[in-house]
Order: C-alpha cells, then structure tokens, then sequence
C-alpha cells in the first residue's frame, strides 16, 4: 500500500478547491472552453477531483485509472467524430490526466498532451491554479482546432463547459 497516496487524499491541501478553484475561475474556464469549441469539432470536459476515497487508493486507483473512469462516466467518448477530450485534476496528489477519445488519439501524440500537463503543472507549482486551468483548456482547444478545425457553421454542445467539480 502506498502511504505517501494515502497520507496525501487523507490529510494533503484537497480541502482548498474551493478556495483553488472558486466560482468565478469556474465560469471563466467555462467560457474558454465555449471559445474554443467555436474553432474546433472537439469537445472538452473538464473534471476537478479534490480527492480519492481510501478504498479507491488502497485498492490501487491511480489518478490516471479515475480519468479513464470519468472518461466512460461522464461520456466524454459519445461525441460526434470522436473527438471528446477529458481533462482531469486531482488536486490531493497534485495529478493532471488528459483521456482522449480514439479519433483524436490517432493523430494527437502523447508528447502533445504532456507539453499541456506540464505547463499546467508549473503554473499550479507556482500556486496559480487559475492560470494553470487557463493554460490547459486553452492549450487543449488549440491543439483541436489544429487537428480538428471547426467549419464554421454553428454546432451542438455536447457536453457541459463549465468544469465538474468532485
């Protein structure tokens, strides 16, 4: 069992997202991602996770796993052109996870998405979590609207903007 994983969801900082990720930052990080749905065919879905149970971590959940579990849940693959892109972050181990659905996985290289983790990482380092967020949704919508460019007519919603908060 890994107690540093425990020790952190138990007893790290997880009780400061609402402080990290207040409602004003979840409205501007909403209409980033509206503005960036306008250039592109993608859709993006943010998730913000304060923590993990202790029977997730005991049971050896790693932060990627609950990405991928939010992935299937909150049905970020059921997009037109499959291009659902979920964003995650697990503000307790300090984790940030990009899931990709199969149209954009083949062309979108995980060198590309980890460029994205990173510069998210170093923002939050620096304790701006809202510029952190920022970088990442706006850095994402580029990276679609490269490989996946809007043709300019208007389109459904597919999934909420506004960031989910767990």
């Amino acid at each position: 069992m890994d107690m540093q994983r425990i020790a952190a969801n138990l007893f790290g900082a997880w009780f400061q997202i609402g402080r990290h990720f207040p409602p004003a930052t979840l409205d501007t990080i909403a209409k980033t991602v509206a503005a960036g749905e306008d250039r592109h065919r993608g859709e993006l879905r943010v998730a913000i996770e304060s923590r993990l149970p202790f029977s997730s971590v005991a049971a050896g959940v790693t932060a990627r796993d609950r990405a991928a579990m939010l992935f299937s849940h909150l049905r970020v693959w059921d997009t037109d052109d499959n291009c659902g892109v979920l964003l995650y972050v697990l503000l307790a181990e300090h984790r940030i996870e990009i899931v990709a659905d199969r149209g954009i996985a083949k062309v979108v290289t995980p060198a590309e998405w980890e460029a994205i983790t990173t510069h998210m990482r170093d923002e939050f380092i620096q304790g701006r979590f809202r510029e952190g967020l920022q970088t990442g949704v706006s850095e994402a919508g580029d990276l679609l609207a490269r490989h996946f460019p809007g043709d300019g007519k208007p389109r459904e919603n597919q999934l909420p903007d506004r960031p989910l908060v767990l």
